[in-house]
C-alpha cells in the first residue's frame, strides 16, 4: 500500500513509529528552500528514523539526540550513510522540539574555569556577606574577572601568589584605556576583591592598599606610583612599576616621594 506524504513524496508502505504523524508536517516545512530531490531524501530519512524508533519501543517523549546517533550507526551496517544524514536528523529533531513533540535537549552545565569559579564565590560573598546591591556586583565582576585572567590565565587561581606588583601593573594598564569614572570603578572592584581574598585567609598582607588612588588623576595622565604599606609588607622596589615618580601614600589626597 502506497503512502503519499506531501507534494509527490511517495512511500511504498504506511508511515510507522512514534513520529509518523509528524513526517507530513516536516515535509511541508521542507517545501521552502529545498529542491524536490533533497526534500525527498530528508523526508525519507525522517520516516525511516520514526520506524526504527518504533522497533526500539522508544516513545516520542523519550527521544533525544543520542537516538539519532544510534540510528545512523545501525543504518551504516546495511545502508550507505549520506553526508548530510546527521544534519537532516538534527534538523528534524529541532523541528519537533519547536512543536513540543519531543523534549528539549538536556545539555550538561558548562565546566567552569578556575577564574569563573573564583568569580562565582566572590559574587556570593558580595551578595550574602556584604549585602551589596546587585547593580554594584554586576559592575564589579568584569574587572575582577579580567584581573584574575590577566594574572592566572587558564591555570589554577592561587590567591596566595598575588603581589602588589600584580595589582599596580594591572591597574595602570587598564586605567590608561578608561575614563575617570570607569577607572574609579575598577579600583573599587579590585579593593573589594582583595579585601575578600584577605577575608579568606589566602592573602596575609593588605593588598587592597596597593591599589592606586584615582581621585585626582587627570586622564590620560596616569600616576606611575603605588601606595606605601604601613602595616608590615616591604615597600615596592620594582623600577618598572615605581619608576622615578616615587610612592603615593593614597592617604587624605597627599602624595609623598620615596627616596631610592
Amino acid at each position: 500500500m502506497k503512502c503519499i506524504v506531501n507534494d509527490g513524496v511517495v512511500f511504498s508502505r504506511p508511515l510507522e513509529g512514534p513520529l509518523s504523524g509528524q513526517v507530513s508536517e516536516f515535509a511541508k516545512w521542507t517545501l521552502e528552500g529545498y529542491a524536490f530531490r533533497s526534500r525527498r531524501q530528508k523526508v525519507l530519512l525522517a520516516a525511516r528514523f520514526s520506524r526504527w524508533l518504533g522497533q526500539q519501543a522508544v516513545s516520542a517523549r523519550q527521544i533525544s539526540s543520542e537516538h539519532s546517533t544510534r540510528y545512523l550507526r545501525s543504518r551504516a551496517g546495511h545502508l550507505k550513510v549520506q553526508r548530510d544524514d546527521a544534519a537532516t536528523l538534527r534538523q528534524f529533531l529541532d523541528f519537533l522540539r519547536r512543536r513540543g513533540v519531543v523534549p528539549a535537549e538536556k545539555t550538561p552545565p558548562p565546566q567552569l574555569t578556575p577564574v569563573e569559579r573564583t568569580v562565582l564565590t566572590f559574587k556570593r560573598y558580595l551578595r550574602d556577606e556584604r549585602i551589596l546591591a546587585e547593580a554594584s556586583i554586576v559592575r564589579y565582576v568584569p574587572f575582577v574577572r579580567k584581573f584574575l585572567a590577566d594574572r592566572f590565565g587558564d591555570g589554577p587561581v592561587r590567591l596566595s601568589l598575588l603581589r602588589a606588583t600584580d595589582v599596580v601593573r594591572f591597574v595602570l594598564r587598564q586605567a590608561s584605556r578608561l575614563h575617570l569614572k570607569r577607572a574609579k570603578l575598577l579600583t573599587s572592584a579590585l579593593r573589594s576583591f582583595l579585601h575578600y581574598a584577605r577575608y579568606l585567609g589566602q592573602v596575609r598582607c593588605d593588598l587592597a592598599a596597593a591599589v592606586p588612588t584615582v581621585a585626582n588623576w587627570s586622564m590620560p595622565s596616569i600616576p606611575r606610583a603605588i601606595p606605601a604599606y604601613r602595616d608590615g609588607p616591604p615597600r615596592l622596589r620594582d623600577p618598572a612599576v615605581a619608576g622615578s615618580a616615587g610612592i603615593a601614600s593614597g592617604r587624605g589626597g597627599e602624595t609623598r616621594t620615596q627616596g631610592h
